[in-house]
């Protein structure tokens, strides 16, 4: 989802919202493949044989994710791997598209960091042939299986974005298509509606931040979701384990009531409270 925001005849007009600010908290994997902090355009450097780059959703996303300490880490690595103007066909496995994305994503893992979500914004390309189009949501299908192999993910969340725009006729078999994906794991935050600049393609600098908090908000609602379903599945098994003798000790009972609290007061508890006493990691 390499940005246009702010992109008009070709030239970034380097506005920065406050939401897109840089932070020692953010980071980007460079394209030399070195942790650096992110700033705007996120893409420079990645998408270097497409036109201009300006403000995508990245910035906003990631800092979206800081805010509402629920980020699962004090930093928030941003792997950009878009290049503009291609279609689905360009990214499946066995394209240097997909090699490059892949490598990118292996040493981000490999220098400490652990990949928590694919953002996906592409598909205007696909929109000018008939056969693109149709093809769009089996390609789309393939390249999120292949990914989740090769990166030993099998479940990785995958949170695509319904297009807002397209360069053809075909703008609402590609959603359609989006929106038919059904895949584990695999979500769906819509665009359409968002302000788009003057050519009627990219969506504005305003635009890209609100698609950020979109994509943070669907992140979220998938990391807190899973956090529940997992703390009613420990606390029923504990609740069973206390109520039929099968444990002894004062240790567990506070840590069940840690678990009572936290879920009577917000329907969710944090992961440290998981962790104590449980001798779970995350």
């Amino acid at each position: 989802m390499a940005g246009r925001g702010g992109v008009v005849a070709d030239r970034w007009d380097g506005v920065v919202p406050g939401d897109c600010a840089p932070s020692p908290a953010v980071l980007r994997l460079s394209p030399d493949l070195r942790w650096e902090e992110a700033h705007e355009p996120l893409h420079a450097g990645i998408d270097a044989d497409h036109h201009a780059v300006g403000v995508g959703p990245g910035m906003a996303f990631a800092n979206a994710l800081l805010r509402s300490g629920h980020a699962g880490s004090p930093v928030v690595g941003l792997v950009p791997c878009a290049v503009g103007g291609t279609r689905m066909a360009e990214w499946g496995k066995g394209t240097e598209l997909y090699a490059e994305m892949l490598r990118r994503a292996r040493v981000a893992v490999e220098t400490g960091g652990r990949i928590g979500a694919l953002l996906w914004y592409q598909g205007e390309s696909d929109t000018v042939r008939w056969s693109d189009a149709t093809e769009y949501g089996r390609r789309m299908g393939m390249l999120v299986r292949d990914l989740r192999a090769d990166l030993g993910i099998p479940h990785l969340l995958v949170i695509q974005v319904g297009l807002a725009s397209g360069l053809g006729h075909y703008t609402q078999v590609v959603r359609d298509a989006q929106k038919g994906i059904k895949l584990r794991n695999v979500r769906f935050v819509d665009a359409m509606g968002l302000p788009l600049q003057d050519g009627h393609l990219h969506l504005s600098t305003q635009a890209q931040v609100q698609l950020g908090h979109m994509l943070a908000q669907s992140y979220l609602n998938y990391v807190l979701g899973n956090d529940t379903m997992i703390i009613i599945t420990l606390w029923k098994a504990w609740r069973y384990a206390m109520e039929n003798n099968l444990v002894h000790g004062t240790e567990l009972g506070t840590v069940s009531l840690k678990l009572s609290a936290g879920l009577d007061k917000s329907g969710i508890t944090s992961r440290a409270i998981l962790a104590e006493g449980t001798g779970m990691a995350w």
